[in-house]
């Protein structure tokens, strides 16, 4: 059964010929809108489905179900997305089918934790490890549907969901970086010339003044 098929698509019937009527949200009421958008979300799943490892945001399929349905809100995806992922999920397991819901994520990668609400809504057991979970789902989508491009082995559940690793308990800081002590420069002494050794003055043995050079005291002789 292709995905039109699964999606309730007739022969017959094109987009031109199903256009929608714009409305808001407002006007028919939250819970027939998200509904409308939950029925429009089944396909554009399917052809995501269709394709290995291909994965839809919430902000994408947000917009396609808008467009799909006509019904448009001002409100922000994650405020309302998450209820038609769970419509979709329940859908799905009443369907006996793989969950469909596994394929859409946020930016990071992740489904979240409204996922594990809904498979835990639908099937009674709440995934301890929402994205792991959410993997191995949509691996089976894959399968299911026989994706083009999947492998003959069958292919690997990928996590999508890219989280920094928290640092260990315990871990070594970086040593901080010892300053670089400033570079001195040594300068060179410069040999000194030794001071000569003052000539001792010749005195007046009787006056006590300085003698000439002759060695006869002006004063005295």
């Amino acid at each position: 059964m292709t995905p039109a098929e699964q999606s309730g698509t007739h022969e017959g019937v094109t987009a031109a010929d199903s256009t929608p009527e714009p409305r808001d949200a407002t006007q028919v009421g939250s819970s027939v809108a998200r509904g409308a958008w939950a029925e429009a979300a089944r396909p554009v799943l399917l052809e995501a489905a269709g394709r290995y490892r291909a994965t839809l945001t919430y902000t994408q399929l947000g917009a396609a179900v808008q467009e799909s349905t006509g019904i448009t809100t001002t409100q922000l995806v994650h405020q309302w997305i998450g209820d038609v992922l769970g419509r979709v999920t329940e859908e799905c397991h009443l369907r006996g089918e793989p969950l469909l819901s596994a394929l859409c994520v946020s930016a990071q990668g992740s489904v979240g934790q409204g996922y594990a609400e809904a498979v835990e809504r639908a099937r009674g057991t709440r995934p301890h490890d929402p994205d792991g979970h959410a993997a191995q789902e949509r691996l089976s989508c894959y399968r299911h549907w026989q994706a083009t491009g999947l492998p003959s082995d069958g292919g690997t559940a990928l996590r999508t969901a890219h989280f920094t690793p928290a640092r260990k308990a315990g871990a070594s800081k970086r040593a901080p970086r010892a300053a670089n002590p400033r570079k001195t420069s040594v300068r060179k002494s410069t040999p000194t010339r030794p001071v000569p050794e003052p000539t001792p003055i010749a005195l007046c043995p009787r006056c006590f003044t300085q003698v000439p050079a002759s060695g006869v005291c002006d004063y005295c002789d």
